[in-house]
């Protein structure tokens, strides 16, 4: 006993050192002040908006350096890198997409970056190493985001990243001979490719390129039709719509090639649909669905009729069928009507019809004629969440992606006409998954709502109210926090941390209503669900104050940013990431604007007066002992912006007084972290987790 309490001695010593020793960089303020209805809002660190200065480079090189010290002086910190990198030790797979006959899938190789392209002619042939996208770049930060083969399968269009930008370039190869194409198009953001004859269709931005691209507002989305071989500036144009700049588009042709379906959207969810005679492309487009309130996705092409998945008139989804010649609402005809599990998604395979539920935020999936008549569940075992299925009408294959907490995604084949269930890929892992349990508790948030909440831990963890505990949680934009495998976590798990992961509001595990309790007005829901969510762990004797620890990236950054200052007390480590910080001017950058059916917008008078009270960057406060803090960005985030982290940590730095450290950490040639490399991600995590580790009184 007495050398535990030594052991921990030494810690809080240590911790007081390292705070006390540190110094950091000086950061100008400025007196810039805004008015808002007649409230005057102070932003002295306004300048560092500009993430292209030449001050704000210097301040991120000395913020860099600061952190780098203070974690250079933990002494476990390389050996930390190491294990994480030994767990990280496996080959992962992606899901396998239709190219004519034959297959493409992804395979992310242990000691690589980015994921190779792989190559199956059919499912009797052995895969052929097809495209290895490490070579685009020395260091591995160009990627490709999306692979699209075309129906014959003799092209393939590729959506090119670099840094981890959203601003994406379209190449394109001759399946066959892997020729590349001579086009490069460019000015690509949040498009879809949509092949049809020999071309297809693409949403740009007008690019000026002597902007700052990374933070100005995107406007002005058009709709072109790129035909190979030839130049982007011969590209037609299919459609824009001036007097809506704020708008995005997105396309899709159907399965036999008569029709183009447009969608565009105003925000985060909620779509109208227009369709395009591509038999007679004179016609018009006709709009299928009006205004913006619903979300309605394409599925597939069932007798000529169009099926869609849709929350119109049903909060927990439906699939609902559209004439194409007879589309009036009057005409439309429910394949599967709403049930009291969450509808998540859908897929054609062969003449099945595949449907995604989500019961409890775990994937339930089931098997329907195209009648809608019930023929059976698909098993697929415990916890999990499926993250993707592939399907086509001509074929009698269907590819399943499911994962869990503890290990990555094993990838499903099911034959549709003998209902059998095939492993095509699954991973060898180099520790025992049986070690882990998981389980789901229901708590309950301050108003009586009750919310369901995944704990993972190894197995015989004691109650004790000791073990060292993450919260991790997100609450926004109608996304489900549903089992998913995050390697960076084992380090945790295997040192007896606990990791729980509540459903909180905001998400879509309960459906659009679920998602609607945790916007705008009722944003407050969602912190005070996670803050319950931390009582239960500590009421139920999991942990204690001091060794709690909250996470959370992007809209799970503003999640963790809001908490952290609403109930310091509760939580000794705050880790926002790639966070929302500065609620009153998120939709002046890139693609933010679309973020206000979720947050609102400072430009009303009421809803700025719900976005001030918890806005982080706006609500830090002195005299408060908050919790240790390690905020994260990428110096490329055109997303959330990297200046949000960058106001928020200098404000941090500059209003607390106590010991405990308040630190940022901004990655170079990174962006919000999609297709991060495999090197960066495991520096990155590790120097989170070290940080983690000492601040809870953890080694290894």
């Amino acid at each position: 006993m007495k050398r535990i309490l030594l052991f921990l001695l030494i810690i809080l010593n240590s911790t007081t050192l390292f705070a006390q020793s540190m110094k950091y960089p000086s950061t100008r303020r400025t007196e810039v002040v805004d008015n808002y209805f007649g409230q005057f809002v102070y932003d002295p660190y306004r300048w560092m908006e500009d993430d292209r200065a030449a001050e704000t480079e210097q301040w991120v090189k000395d913020e860099n350096s600061v952190t780098n010290a203070y974690l250079d002086k933990i002494p476990f910190r390389q050996a930390l890198k190491d294990s994480m990198k030994a767990l990280w030790n496996f080959n992962s797979y992606s899901l396998p997409f239709r190219a004519g006959k034959s297959y493409f899938y992804y395979r992310q190789e242990a000691n690589q970056n980015q994921p190779l392209l792989f190559y199956i002619r059919s499912l009797e042939y052995v895969p052929m190493s097809y495209f290895d996208q490490n070579k685009l770049s020395a260091d591995g930060t160009t990627h490709f985001t999306e692979t699209t083969a075309s129906e014959d399968g003799f092209h393939i269009a590729f959506q090119v990243s670099y840094a981890g930008s959203d601003w994406n370039e379209i190449r394109i190869k001759e399946s066959k001979t892997m020729k590349t194409l001579p086009e490069v198009l460019k000015g690509i953001k949040f498009s879809s490719t949509a092949w049809y004859q020999d071309g297809f269709f693409y949403s740009r931005y007008d690019v000026d390129t002597t902007k700052a691209i990374y933070t100005l507002k995107n406007e002005n989305h058009k709709v072109f039709y790129h035909k190979l071989y030839s130049e982007q500036s011969q590209d037609s144009l299919v459609y824009e719509d001036k007097e809506h700049p704020l708008r995005n588009f997105s396309t899709t042709v159907t399965e036999d090639n008569n029709y183009l379906l447009l969608f565009s959207s105003e925000a985060t969810s909620g779509n109208n649909v227009m369709l395009q005679d591509l038999n007679n492309p004179k016609k018009n487009l006709i709009t299928v669905v009006k205004g913006f309130e619903y979300d309605f996705s394409y599925i597939g092409t069932v007798r000529g009729k169009l099926l869609f998945i849709t929350n119109y008139k049903a909060p927990q989804n439906r699939l609902v069928l559209i004439d194409p010649k007879s589309p009036s609402e009057s005409n439309w005809k429910d394949l599967i009507p709403e049930s009291k599990e969450s509808m998540k998604d859908a897929t054609l395979a062969l003449d099945k019809l595949i449907v995604h539920y989500m019961k409890d935020a775990s994937s339930q999936l089931k098997e329907y004629d195209f009648n809608g008549v019930f023929k059976g569940n698909i098993n697929l075992g415990s916890i999990g969440t499926v993250d993707g299925l592939s399907g086509s009408v001509k074929d009698t294959n269907l590819f399943i992606s499911f994962t869990n907490f503890v290990s990555p995604a094993i990838i499903y084949r099911y034959n549709v006409v003998t209902s059998r269930l095939f492993n095509q890929f699954k991973s060898q892992l180099p520790y025992d998954v049986n070690q882990f349990e998981t389980k789901q508790v229901f708590y309950t948030s301050k108003d009586g709502t009750k919310i369901p909440m995944f704990i993972v831990h190894k197995k015989g963890v004691q109650l004790d109210r000791n073990n060292p505990t993450l919260l991790f949680g997100y609450g926004g934009f109608n996304i489900s926090k549903t089992p998913e495998f995050k390697p960076e976590r084992l380090v945790f798990l295997m040192k007896g941390g606990v990791l729980a992961v509540p459903c909180i509001r905001g998400g879509g595990e309960y459906g659009s209503k679920w998602h609607e309790a945790g916007t705008q007005l009722k944003k407050q829901n969602v912190f005070d669900d996670f803050i319950a969510a931390a009582e239960y762990l500590i009421n139920n004797k999991y942990t204690n104050p001091t060794k709690l620890a909250i996470s959370g990236r992007s809209n799970g950054g503003l999640l963790v940013g809001a908490v952290m200052l609403q109930r310091p007390e509760l939580f000794k480590v705050a880790l926002p990431a790639v966070g929302v910080m500065d609620m009153l001017r998120y939709h002046k950058f890139t693609i933010g604007w679309s973020w206000k059916g979720d947050y609102g917008s400072s430009d009303d008078s009421l809803q700025f007066s719900n976005l001030i009270k918890y806005s982080p960057l706006h609500n830090i406060k002195e005299n408060v002992q908050y919790p240790c803090t390690f905020v994260t960005t990428g110096d490329h985030d055109d997303r959330v912006v990297p200046a949000h982290s960058f106001k928020f940590a200098a404000t941090l730095q500059n209003k607390y007084k106590g010991e405990r450290p308040m630190l940022i950490r901004i990655d170079s040639n990174a962006g919000h972290g999609a297709g991060k490399p495999k090197f960066k991600l495991i520096d990155e995590q590790a120097d989170i987790f070290t940080f983690l580790f000492y601040n809870l009184g953890m080694s290894l």
